[in-house]
């Protein structure tokens, strides 16, 4: 009794889950959702190939450098990464020389135990990345993870950095009422195609590199996402390398295992 009466109730709610989902699919198609400018002009991100891409990846780290040094001269007046420390720059190829004077650059509060002030001083390379004092409207978001928390990652970071543009005329004509309002950006890249961060990345040749590269605004925008990419994941190629060996692994213990089992039942009849 208890069984039929398990299967009447199962029954009941597969069979409302049914109605539901054809009643659904009923009312998109007889009277489907209106267009809006979002879903009209919205884009995906453009296709962005980096070294650290796929199962073999590796950092390109002279290209992170460079993004390093985008970040630095352009992105640092408004964005943190609080969630590196200065130390950490010595994974992507920096001496300690070198990131002790970066560090320094900074003004850290450090606690005085002796005193019990906070003093800001020089940073020092156990410091993370130090806020920043952002005078305009709302809070630019820490970069830190930005690569992994924005869905399509660098290419995202890529296409918004590359894709300011003027507001199509065609769109205004469709949607009047979708006027970037004053103090935005137009930019099909970003969610709702009005953006509050200015165009960072206005001309060529706004950071000098020293290994060469021609900054052009595409390849700084590479660069800056292949760097926002290793602060997202600095671990990604011993994660790599883990894998591998663990599949390997895994594959060797598999042939193992069936060769073990052939001997065993060699000659049994079942």
């Amino acid at each position: 009794m208890i069984r039929i009466f398990s299967i009447l109730v199962g029954l009941f709610f597969s069979a409302a889950l049914l109605f539901s989902f054809g009643k659904g699919a009923y009312s998109y198609i007889s009277e489907p959702p209106a267009a809006t400018a979002v879903n009209v002009y919205h884009k995906e991100p453009k296709e962005l190939a980096l070294a650290s891409d796929g199962p073999l990846g590796k950092f390109d780290m002279q290209q992170v450098q460079r993004g390093f040094q985008v970040y630095t001269e352009v992105c640092s007046n408004c964005h943190m990464l609080h969630q590196v420390a200065f130390r950490d720059l010595k994974a992507i190829g920096y001496n300690d020389d070198e990131v002790k004077a970066i560090a320094a650059k900074h003004k850290i509060p450090h606690y005085d135990p002796k005193t019990g002030e906070v003093k800001n001083d020089n940073g020092m390379p156990t410091d993370h990345f130090p806020p920043v004092v952002y005078g305009g409207q709302g809070t630019p978001p820490d970069l830190s993870l930005i690569a992994k928390a924005r869905e399509g990652g660098p290419a995202y970071i890529y296409s918004v950095l590359t894709g300011y543009q003027d507001q199509p005329a065609d769109l205004l004509a469709k949607f009047p009422d979708s006027k970037t309002p004053d103090g935005l950006h137009y930019n099909p890249y970003f969610a709702n195609l009005n953006i509050a961060m200015p165009p960072p990345l206005t001309s060529d040749g706004q950071v000098s590199y020293k290994d060469g590269t021609k900054p052009t605004v595409d390849q700084m925008a590479q660069d800056v996402a292949a760097f926002l990419v290793w602060t997202a994941e600095p671990k990604l190629e011993n994660r790599h390398q883990a894998g591998w060996a663990v599949l390997i692994f895994l594959i060797f213990a598999t042939g193992l295992a069936y060769m073990a089992y052939q001997n065993v039942w060699a000659g049994k009849k079942h």
